[in-house]
């Protein structure tokens, strides 16, 4: 009597689990029921993607990825991406499809990749973004505001630094590019086409407006604004709070709004002062 109950209640759990085969799937991980995500009503494990063993993160069957990079749980690299030996990437980041990455480069919590190519020893810090549609509309014949096309890409050199919530437009009509050894504070905004130079250094809150061009060894303060279309020469210092509103052919220090050299700069400044307190003594 009990050999038939036992039977009975097998056959029970038995059917129950076949059929909640396409709809959902539970794995027990250190005695706690884990809901896998989901994928056209099948689990990701059930459709085209797999758990990969060195982190427990998701990856698609049609990537390349070497047997030494590390994918933390809850990270998800799309189809026919390209990862390198030694890439670290963390939990809630998503590699966009048809995103290659470098050897030894590291990739916090939550960052976005998508139609972007970085390079080796590079690191990304939480929260940033890259390959997203860039800021581009314009006014159609039905006097309506209508998106500009953007399909090309963003070109991360090597040995690069983003910091955290950073974010880098894809191009519309060329790429978007970080040369080699630049760094990139927090909260940095590059808009799409923007080309920077190799060995550049952007301060926080700082933003770089579409298709503009900066040379190598550039630096930026803090919150420094640069228009677009505008073309900066190597070795070009801005100071922080600039904005630069023209192209600046010359290198050498520039501060102010508009950004002008920093000695006429100082003695503008000088001289608003003394008008000012000479207007109050009258």
């Amino acid at each position: 009597m009990m050999a038939m109950a036992s039977r009975n209640a097998l056959l029970k759990n038995l059917t129950l689990i076949l059929s909640r085969k396409y709809t959902s799937r539970t794995q027990v991980i250190s005695g706690t029921s884990v809901e896998l995500p989901s994928c056209h009503g099948k689990s990701l494990e059930q459709s085209d993607y797999k758990r990969w063993d060195n982190g427990g993160g998701m990856f698609h069957n049609s990537a390349c990825i070497d047997h030494t990079a590390l994918i933390e749980n809850g990270a998800i690299v799309h189809s026919n991406c390209t990862i390198a030996k030694d890439v670290q990437i963390g939990s809630g980041t998503v590699i966009g499809s048809s995103t290659s990455i470098g050897k030894s480069t590291t990739i916090g919590y939550n960052v976005v990749l998508s139609n972007c190519s970085v390079g080796q020893f590079c690191v990304i810090h939480h929260g940033v973004c890259i390959g997203q549609d860039g800021f581009g509309f314009f006014i159609d014949d039905k006097g309506q505001v209508a998106k500009k096309p953007q399909m090309l890409n963003v070109r991360i050199g090597d040995h690069v630094e983003i910091g955290a919530n950073t974010c880098i437009d894809r191009g519309s009509w060329r790429d978007t590019v970080i040369g080699h050894f630049t760094k990139l504070d927090n909260l940095v905004q590059i808009g799409h086409n923007v080309q920077i130079g190799k060995c550049c250094i952007i301060c926080g809150q700082s933003g770089i407006a579409g298709s503009a061009t900066l040379g190598d060894y550039v630096t930026m303060g803090g919150r420094v604004a640069i228009k677009d279309h505008v073309l900066i020469a190597s070795k070009v210092r801005l100071a922080a709070n600039s904005c630069v509103t023209k192209n600046i052919t010359v290198a050498g220090d520039y501060a102010g709004f508009p950004a002008m050299p920093a000695e006429e700069w100082r003695r503008q400044t000088v001289n608003m002062r003394l008008h000012f307190k000479k207007g109050r003594s009258l």
